[in-house]
């Protein structure tokens, strides 16, 4: 009996479509090993997503405001066909406390600080002052994705750095701090990606926050990206990254990194839910992803 051809949901979001760069190439890359591919919106309920072996979390990238809602639809999803990245691993990395949960398992990771709503903004920050001596602290929200509602602030300026983390605590937001790398503004991110943990390519993201600038409304932040060789540190540092993930090494993965003031590399942000993935910087890197996607189920 021939073997039937798996079918695969690319799932995307109404607001991303025309806007993933890396939906084409990997439905492409999808169609050539074999797959039956569709794109389907997460939050689209004509859906049948029992109808789909397998799918897979692309371009989901306005569920930061619509939190409950995506998390029920990944529980109901995930009942029926299989996830990936699965359900736990996506609610643990969509909510950036999990950088505490790194960092506490010995990751390699910038130093982090997080306000809830209810507490008292301006005393937890002069705590956080005190731990953070850089020039410049990053303030975001601990929920959010491409950028938004972060900002970077002079650590003088204690007032806009606790007027900003009133905004996201009062909006019932949790608020994250981080001393600011200044080493970002000139040799900017490395991006890592990785499937089934190993290393595939790297790209070099330009500075997201320039300094005294707010980010302009929209599901993301406009990068700079070009193709980079990671260094053996770099490497060394993501796989340390990945060995701590309390739900182990997912299928694909794409760890953040940035050299602090000694000169190491350290996490920035690990994304594991709806990374992009840079498929037009690294030739193959498509066809790898949906090889690997697609002997999943065979």
């Amino acid at each position: 009996m021939k073997e039937r051809n798996p079918t695969v949901a690319i799932v995307s979001a109404r607001a991303a479509h025309n806007l993933d760069d890396d939906q084409a190439p990997l439905e492409q890359a999808l169609r050539d090993a074999g797959a039956q591919v569709r794109i389907a919106d997460w939050d689209d309920p004509t859906v049948d997503w029992q109808s789909f072996d397998i799918a897979v979390l692309r371009s989901t990238w306005d569920y930061a405001t619509r939190l409950a809602e995506f998390r029920a639809w990944l529980d109901r999803v995930s009942a029926c066909t299989r996830l990936i990245n699965p359900a736990p691993v996506v609610r643990w990395n969509i909510d950036k406390h999990y950088l505490a949960d790194l960092h506490a398992a010995g990751a390699p990771a910038i130093p982090v600080g997080f306000i809830e709503p209810g507490q008292n903004a301006r005393a937890l920050v002069d705590a956080m002052l005190v731990l953070f001596t850089t020039s410049e602290i990053v303030v975001k929200p601990a929920v959010g994705a491409g950028s938004r509602d972060a900002q970077r602030h002079p650590r003088a300026n204690v007032q806009a750095i606790c007027d900003h983390v009133q905004r996201l605590i009062g909006a019932g937001r949790s608020a994250m701090l981080q001393p600011f790398m200044a080493s970002v503004d000139e040799r900017g991110e490395t991006a890592l990606l990785f499937y089934k943990g190993q290393f595939s390519h790297a790209i070099r993201k330009g500075p997201m926050l320039r300094a005294g600038e707010e980010q302009e409304p929209g599901l993301f932040v406009k990068e700079d990206i070009a193709p980079r060789t990671p260094s053996a540190d770099e490497l060394h540092a993501a796989g340390r990254v990945l060995a701590a993930i309390p739900t182990g090494v997912p299928l694909y993965a794409r760890v953040d990194l940035l050299t602090n003031d000694r000169g190491e590399a350290v996490l920035l942000e690990l994304e594991l839910s709806e990374p992009s993935m840079f498929f037009a910087h690294a030739p193959g890197s498509a066809a790898l992803f949906a090889q690997v996607i697609v002997e999943l189920l065979r």
